[in-house]
């Protein structure tokens, strides 16, 4: 017979060879820099993941941002910040604009540092000496200043939660100039030194309500309040006027406190998480509202628990509907057991890349009733639900199948079995496949494809990858897309892609779009 190895198929021949290994060992295509930097900008939190550690992705990012312009890190910084609601990426990339092109940074900067925990995320990233500065620096100092003197008093005053570093510790390192008194006052409050008779309203009110006058919870960060023996009716006062993630992330707390036996409380809180413009205005991540749902004791009542999925429902509502047959395939192996966004001490989530890829899938199935869930490992799991399940149900049915090895490839090989006919394929991996490797040319993935598309001349592959890694095991090209991610942007650039819309460089195109 003759050498197979050497006189391959035609589908065979058409294999880009494999130009990487993965982390798990196994052929791959290595990303080029600006596809690597955005995988990692959209998927990277500068945690520990099942193949690589923190440090091993800070020193992957920093590499990778000396490789591209300055304008590119720019738009990606905005991107994985506005549009893929990152915290520390966007922040990182930022300061190490802040190097490159100051001038760029001093345009981006607002867009990037639009909260109190991203100004202290980027001064903590520029402090640390990582991104080749081993002071804050003329200018980020002169960009912080200006973001304290936007604020109202009031904003000032509620951004002085949180450490590492403090609002005090910037304030002593960039010295802004108060405008007025009352602002005059406030810095000197919170540095702790004797403050005027002029402290803004706002203080006042706190500090008469920690020395006893208790008619009114002043307007501030319930973090401020809990070291002072709160009322249940307080406690009430305090979930009213929470910030919409504020409530999702303290159910279980105002459930311990008594908030939720006042029905009228329990009615005003579910109709809050299931608010879509205020689920939009908090730029929730689907995850999130999972970790919610899952974390919720016994007694946060069951209509806030069915407001969190209606939420869910919300915040997956612009997954496409795609024309013809759809099939989805999250990967259900068990390197994506680990926590989505990577081992922390002390705050690692619950939610795991499994549980990621089973809501995208199940979210996609709700849009597009007819499609196929091809859930795999080293092979295809068969997991029978119906359509009509909640996200939610359907999510957890699907995370609780698998854990072996991984073959990217295993789900086009079933479908090439059968012979069947598609429009789009869609994988959600951490794309770490190992299991069916070859000894040369492409990946088994390539070749599956390959075979598909000879039977589905215009189909298309989508591989969404959910952890921050350089290889993928498609190469990109004008039917194959790889985008990285667990926000709802994903489905929009796959509805983008299905419909033929997106550039020919595909998701970098996106990022390039992003104006500056």
């Amino acid at each position: 017979m003759a050498n197979t190895s050497l006189f391959q198929s035609m589908i065979g021949r058409l294999l880009p060879r494999a130009n990487a290994t993965n982390e798990a060992g196994g052929p791959a295509y290595v990303f080029p820099p600006r596809q690597a930097l955005a995988q990692f900008a959209a998927t990277g939190c500068l945690n520990t993941t099942f193949y690589a550690t923190a440090d091993e992705q800070l020193d992957r990012v920093l590499d990778l941002s000396a490789q591209v312009s300055p304008e590119f890190l720019a738009r990606t910084a905005v991107y994985c910040r506005e549009r893929g609601y990152m915290k520390d990426m966007p922040a990182l990339l930022l300061a190490l604009l802040s190097r490159r092109d100051p001038r760029l940074m001093a345009s981006v900067f607002d867009r990037v540092v639009d909260s109190p925990r991203m100004l202290r995320t980027f001064v903590q990233i520029v402090r640390s000496g990582q991104t080749g500065r081993k002071s804050l620096g003329s200018a980020p100092k002169r960009h912080v200043r200006r973001w304290l003197d936007q604020r109202t008093d009031a904003a000032v005053f509620a951004a002085s939660v949180g450490n590492a570093p403090s609002l005090v510790d910037i304030v002593k390192m960039v010295h802004p100039k108060p405008a007025t008194q009352e602002r005059e006052a406030l810095y000197a409050y919170l540095l702790g030194r004797p403050a005027s008779e002029t402290l803004p309203a706002i203080v006042r009110q706190f500090e008469a309500f920690k020395a006893g006058d208790r008619a009114e919870v002043p307007d501030v960060p319930f973090q401020m309040l809990t070291a002072l023996n709160l009322t249940s009716r307080e406690w009430a006062q305090v979930a009213r006027r929470a910030s919409w993630q504020t409530l999702r992330m303290n159910l279980n707390t105002f459930a311990r406190h008594g908030v939720f036996a006042d029905k009228e409380m329990i009615e005003a809180v579910a109709s809050r998480i299931a608010d879509p413009s205020e689920i939009a205005r908090a730029r929730v991540l689907p995850y999130q509202l999972l970790a919610a749902y899952r974390s919720a004791d016994p007694a946060v009542p069951s209509a806030i628990r069915a407001a969190l999925e209606d939420a869910m429902e919300v915040a997956v509502a612009n997954v496409p509907a795609i024309a013809g047959q759809v099939f989805v395939c999250p990967d259900v192996s068990g390197s994506m057991r680990s926590p989505i966004t990577g081992h922390r001490s002390g705050a690692t989530t619950t939610v795991r890349c499994v549980d990621a890829a089973a809501l995208i899938a199940a979210a996609i199935v709700r849009r597009n009733p007819t499609a196929e869930v091809l859930p795999f490992e080293h092979r295809v799991v068969d997991v029978s639900f119906s359509p009509r399940d909640t996200i939610m149900t359907t999510a957890e049915r699907l995370a609780a199948v698998g854990g072996g090895g991984t073959a990217v490839s295993a789900p086009l090989e079933r479908l090439n079995h059968r012979k069947a006919k598609g429009e789009l394929v869609i994988v959600v991996s951490d794309n770490e496949s190992w299991i069916d490797a070859r000894a040369a040319g492409g990946t088994e993935t390539m070749r599956e494809w390959n075979a598909f598309r000879a039977r589905n001349p215009q189909a298309r592959l989508v591989l969404i990858d959910l952890q921050p890694y350089h290889t993928t095991q498609a190469v990109e090209r004008e039917d194959i897309l790889n985008v990285g991610g667990f926000s709802d942007r994903v489905f929009d650039v796959v509805a983008e892609f299905a419909a033929g819309r997106l550039r020919s460089d595909h998701w970098i195109g996106e990022i390039e779009s992003v104006a500056l």
